[in-house]
């Protein structure tokens, strides 16, 4: 076994999983710079900490794949140790700590003081805001609660990431003056649910309230909504949509099925009436919006019958965005106790004929883009092109506005007027103005 480096130590932070994951990497990594530690993030370091995804099979397996690759390094003296925190570890501690000993350590997603403590810093309350930001400089994630007190029956956050917690508002707004003094342009609001803000603090849905605070923010161009859930959501942020130019004419509202039986099951507290109604109010008051949402398929007891309801819906419903997964049968959860009845390969057929069908809805919708001039933020720079995004779009999981680079010169991270020349299913083309 090879003797330890007598060079400092490199601590590297791994992130698996959402975008709460990346923010909550973010501030893990904040800490350890204030404690003047020398922490990289996904690049080569002595130490190692993997932040893990436990949200469904496909989730598991990567963080575990990712575990066993970190030990094994370990063991073959490349890496002297292996930390693991995040939701995968807070799930499962106990049953890591007896298939995978050799990690150093085990902590779970409220754990950060303790994690920091092995990692030989101290966790600093003053430190609010303060993050070491892994994604592009113009944009960031911008976490405004933690955990969730919805019951939906296939969901297992409520158990790795506890009760919903609301940051308060004058905290949100000091990290996000950080952010905008770094140059950061755009905040995606994130948690598991953002319709739930500010109950627990307030003892009112406060989200309007948090944007109208967030658009006096100098240097913050877009502010862009993530998981909003449908039941009892605010009305009244839509007026301030509509009215504050900063606040993007998007949403993430997962809606997972449009069944009634099926939606009764997961426990979602909504109808296909009440749904398609919101969705329609949505788009009576801020015309310009793009409606992004993520459907499961195969979940236990949905029929033939259930599903030709969701994908005519689909197809009647014409979402700018949309993403469908398999369902993932999940221990401790409610629908746990139902049995997983529709065969994976069922589930898969049914997941790829939605896809199939939203990607002709996104050619279409598309198609109609065609010679309009949109604002478009750049991300990057990619083989011979500029990847830009509209304010209809947000990072990793929406369209990309590609322009021709041996054309036009760009920087990344600033804003640019185009003219959309051709299009595809999910990508678009365009020349500068």
């Amino acid at each position: 076994m090879r003797t330890k480096s007598l060079k400092s130590n490199t601590i590297n932070v791994v992130t698996l999983g959402c975008s709460k994951n990346v923010y909550d990497s973010e501030v893990l990594m904040g800490q350890l710079k204030a404690n003047n530690k020398k922490v990289v993030h996904e690049e080569e370091g002595n130490i190692v900490v993997i932040n893990t995804c436990g949200f469904i099979n496909n989730a598991k397996e990567e963080s575990i794949n990712t575990i066993l690759e970190y030990v094994k390094q370990k063991e073959n003296g490349d890496v002297d140790k292996v930390f693991v925190t995040g939701c995968l570890s807070e799930r499962y501690k106990p049953d890591l700590q007896k298939e995978i000993p050799n990690v150093d350590q085990y902590f779970g997603t409220t754990e950060l003081p303790g994690l920091l403590k092995a990692l030989g810093a101290d966790y600093k309350h003053e430190l609010i805001g303060e993050r070491l930001t892994t994604t592009p400089k113009n944009y960031a994630y911008l976490k405004i609660a933690e955990g969730c007190d919805r019951p939906c029956s296939f969901c297992a956050i409520p158990i790795m990431r506890g009760k919903h917690r609301s940051t308060p508002i004058e905290e949100i707004i000091a990290e996000a003056e950080k952010l905008a003094a770094k140059g950061v342009k755009e905040l995606i609001l994130i948690a598991q649910d953002l319709t739930y803000y500010g109950l627990d603090l307030y003892k009112k849905r406060n989200l309007a309230e948090l944007l109208e605070a967030l658009v006096k923010v100098d240097g913050i161009e877009w502010i862009r909504l993530h998981y909003a859930f449908p039941t009892g959501f605010p009305m009244d942020v839509l007026n301030v949509m509509k009215r504050e130019p900063k606040v993007c004419n998007y949403i993430d509202i997962p809606l997972q099925h449009i069944s009634d039986p099926i939606l009764k099951s997961m426990r979602r507290g909504t109808t296909k009436e009440k749904t398609t109604k919101l969705l329609q109010e949505f788009r009576e008051k801020v015309p310009e919006m793009t409606i992004r949402t993520t459907l499961i398929a195969g979940y236990p007891g949905e029929t033939e019958a259930d599903f030709k309801l969701l994908k005519d819906w689909v197809a009647e419903m014409r979402f700018e965005r949309l993403g469908c997964f398999t369902y993932s049968h999940e221990e401790n959860t409610h629908a746990f106790n139902l049995e997983d009845d529709v065969p994976e390969d069922i589930k898969q057929q049914r997941a790829n004929e939605i896809m199939e069908l939203q990607s002709q809805i996104s050619w279409e919708l598309n198609q109609q883009k065609i010679g309009q001039e949109f604002k478009v933020v750049i991300d990057r720079k990619e083989g011979n092109y500029f990847v830009g995004r509209t304010e209809y779009d947000s990072p990793d999981v929406d369209n990309e506005v590609l322009i021709d680079a041996s054309k036009t010169y760009l920087k990344t991270g600033e804003f640019a007027q185009v003219k959309i020349t051709d299009a595809a299913d999910f990508d678009l083309y365009a020349k500068v103005v």
